[in-house]
């Protein structure tokens, strides 16, 4: 987990964000153990911007893989920032409830979740016993 915490804030240090000024950073394990990262990156036209998850996850699928295990998103805020509305649905496309969903900042404050805790009842056009 220190590994996937380390590349979240190295991620975040690469943010896109001049508009509101709160960069994040998200790295993903996959269930083969490789990881994916991405950093918010904001326009001015802001329903285009994109969130650090939602970056990860393209980098991932972009590789060809479909299953996380792990995420971490990394923040300033206190406490740290758990992953918006919109990332948690794009998240439970690819994770289960049970992936571990890790949300720390710079100050070394953590907190841990399910994404099932996050997410409960996740809309899924996918039958429950197929991925």
């Amino acid at each position: 987990m220190k590994k996937l915490i380390e590349a979240a804030k190295k991620a975040q240090k690469n943010a896109y964000a001049p508009y509101s000024r709160f960069p994040v950073g998200a790295a993903i394990q996959t269930r083969s153990g490789k990881v994916f990262t991405g950093a918010n990156v904001e326009n001015s036209a802001y329903p285009l911007s994109r969130c650090a998850e939602q970056i990860a996850v393209g980098a991932m699928v972009t590789a060809g893989e479909r299953e996380i295990e792990a995420v971490v998103v990394a923040s300033t805020s206190s406490p740290p920032a758990a992953p918006c509305g919109a990332c948690r649905q794009v998240l439970a496309e690819f994770a289960g409830p049970e992936a571990l969903v890790v949300c720390v900042n710079d100050r070394g404050e953590e907190r841990r979740y399910r994404l099932g805790e996050l997410l409960p009842e996740a809309f899924s056009l996918r039958s429950p016993n197929k991925t």
